[in-house]
């Protein structure tokens, strides 16, 4: 087995990680970097629960390389509290809209709003659904996780326009 040193910039900090180079991206955050966010679910980028961003678009880590994010930038869960550890307005939107149950999906449909709440033009319900139709969730259903996106888009619009 070799392995390769990768650098990138994982929430912000900039780390060097030695992989073995048919590593997986979710196995190097998860083994690697420490961040239990990135759940190993059906390990074939079907389910989206180990979704994370890679320079800002959503990815499924389990089929992404771990050496293709040379020089790029990741975004995971832990990525999203403040500095202060707090959680963001789409995480409370989550929790406040019912929108998890067992909460194994949770993190991968929360990474898979980002680029959905940040893009500062309101999507409607159907290209939500249609943002987020690489996650799969076998619990709450899907409406009360289209809520809390749209909830956030709408509070994130009305904020930039103030």
């Amino acid at each position: 087995m070799a392995n390769k040193d990768i650098t990138c910039i994982v929430n912000g900090k900039k780390r060097i990680y030695s992989v073995d180079v048919r590593s997986s991206l979710s196995d190097m955050l998860r083994g690697n970097a420490g961040l239990d966010s990135i759940k190993h679910g059906c390990d074939v980028g079907e389910c989206g629960a180990c979704t994370v961003l890679v320079d800002g678009k959503p990815f499924n880590s389990c089929i992404y390389l771990a050496v293709w994010a040379e020089g790029k930038t990741i975004l995971t869960l832990e990525g999203l509290s403040d500095q202060k550890g707090s959680i963001s307005d789409i995480q409370q939107a989550f929790i406040d809209e019912g929108a998890v149950q067992c909460g194994f999906c949770t993190p991968g449909f929360i990474m898979a709003s980002v680029p959905i709440i940040t893009a500062g033009t309101p999507a409607s319900r159907e290209e939500i659904r249609k943002q987020i139709s690489g996650n799969l969730c076998r619990c709450t259903g899907y409406e009360h996780i289209v809520n809390a996106i749209e909830k956030t888009q709408k509070k994130r619009i009305a904020e930039n326009q103030k």
